[in-house]
């Protein structure tokens, strides 16, 4: 029986099968909505093919060339917008009706849908001048808004130079590529877009000092937590404070639609965490949950986050909408990977204990996906692995089925999306190093 789960290619829907692709059913839910929106017919018809092309290996996505572009830019740009504003792409927050399943993934082919494209381009030496007083600005706007040496220090013990700055990195980039898609050689990176790429570095601070606090962690990037290091109540505040400044600094960038835009992140994060305190009965319920909750804690940020530089630089809303997708999808690959890593990486690799996502109860993609192999994880869900022996025998459990690999297969899809996003814009150093960035979130190590 097909399932529905739209990953974003040209916001087309994906139709992912549970048992045969022959099968002609669909289930009730995904029945109702598709007679809603008048089409039910016609995509059965373009399932079989919609599910050779969409799933199967694909060749590598191709860079469009200049001479290209100048002949059907516009036209692209305007039809992809077009597509992702439609119906049809998968977004948690305005599309939760579309349940995805994890039975429905779990029968994706896995081996590897194609390669990436591989470019010399070394986005951290191409933002070399950019990024190395990142923490050092954010250290100083800090200090500025607090004579408590306490407070200034407990709010910059993670802006010690040490984090990999991805957020920033992938801000920058984006701000770069845009500003030279739409202005060419006379493009240069704005005041202004630097300081969001600040402020999204600073927000996930903020979330990561409230997180060791909700979650009594001990480690975090290779050092003891913040909550072991200074007591609980100074650290929730400091996260508040860290939070705050991020807010003022959106404020002074006086333009109304990215504070709109920027203040979605916060409402996302406080959303997102609640949504990880709870759990759900049904399977359907329950990775429909998991992937709204990681759009919101994680790939939020990273989405709006970009958008927000693309449209300090003047463009379009099409435009805004293309940077928007790139960093969804990228921001929905990073938590994915993030969550196979729990079960793949020593705690050395990842500076923080393994298997930490079982200890506090938390099933991730490679256990939901594991669920259709071992239904003798569902009760073990419920119960958030509070039995003695839950966290081992899961952890057992996940190893010995596909789940690793299939949550692999789907972060590889959100990042061959965003590579195709990236396609989109003008051919640059700044736009290469948006694709080499998709293909760092997919492999990186830690």
């Amino acid at each position: 029986m097909p399932s529905l789960f739209a990953i974003g290619d040209h916001r087309l829907t994906t139709v992912l099968t549970m048992a045969s692709l022959g099968s002609g059913r669909l289930c009730a839910r995904v029945q109702e909505k598709l007679c809603q929106w008048g089409q039910s017919a016609q995509f059965r018809r373009e399932a079989s093919s919609c599910v050779r092309t969409k799933l199967g290996l694909q060749t590598t996505p191709r860079i469009v060339t200049k001479e290209h572009q100048n002949q059907r830019q516009s036209q692209t740009l305007a039809a992809a917008a077009a597509q992702s504003v439609s119906s049809g792409c998968w977004h948690p927050c305005s599309r939760p009706e579309v349940a995805a399943t994890a039975r429905s993934f779990s029968t994706m082919r896995t081996q590897q849908p194609g390669s990436l494209p591989e470019y010399q381009v070394d986005p951290y030496h191409l933002l070399e001048d950019d990024l190395k007083d990142v923490y050092v600005y954010i250290r100083d706007a800090l200090r500025r808004s607090t004579y408590q040496d306490d407070l200034y220090e407990i709010a910059t013990y993670y802006f010690d130079g040490h984090g990999k700055a991805i957020r920033p990195m992938v801000a920058i980039l984006m701000a770069r590529a845009i500003n030279y898609h739409i202005y060419k050689e006379k493009s240069g990176l704005l005041t202004s877009q630097r300081e969001v790429a600040m402020i999204s570095e600073m927000i996930h601070t903020a979330s990561l000092v409230h997180d060791d606090v909700i979650d009594q962690s001990d480690f975090r990037r290779g050092k003891p937590s913040v909550n072991v290091m200074w007591n609980h109540k100074k650290v929730t505040m400091a996260g508040d404070f860290i939070l705050a400044v991020a807010s003022i600094m959106i404020a002074r960038l006086k333009n109304n639609d990215v504070t709109l835009v920027l203040s979605q992140v916060v409402s996302d994060l406080v959303q997102g965490e609640f949504m990880q305190l709870g759990s759900k009965e049904t399977e359907n319920e329950r990775f429909a949950h998991y992937l709204t909750k990681t759009y919101r804690k994680t790939a939020s940020l990273i989405a709006n986050s970009v958008k927000s530089v693309t449209m300090l630089a003047g463009a379009d809303e099409q435009l805004s909408d293309i940077s928007y997708q790139y960093g969804r999808n990228l921001g929905l690959a990073f938590q994915l990977v993030d969550d196979l890593l729990d079960f793949v990486s020593s705690s050395a690799a990842m500076g923080k204990p393994t298997a930490a996502d079982l200890k506090l109860g938390l099933a991730t993609a490679p256990v939901l996906f594991a669920c259709e192999k071992f239904p003798e994880l569902n009760p073990m869900i419920m119960r958030r692995f509070q039995e003695p022996g839950d966290v081992e025998r899961a952890f057992d459990l996940v190893h010995k089925s596909r789940g690793l690999e299939q949550t692999q297969y789907l972060a590889k899809q959100h990042c061959q999306e965003a590579v195709r996003l990236a396609n989109l814009l003008e051919e640059s150093p700044y736009q290469k190093g948006l694709i080499v960035a998709a293909d760092y979130v997919l492999n990186r190590m830690k």
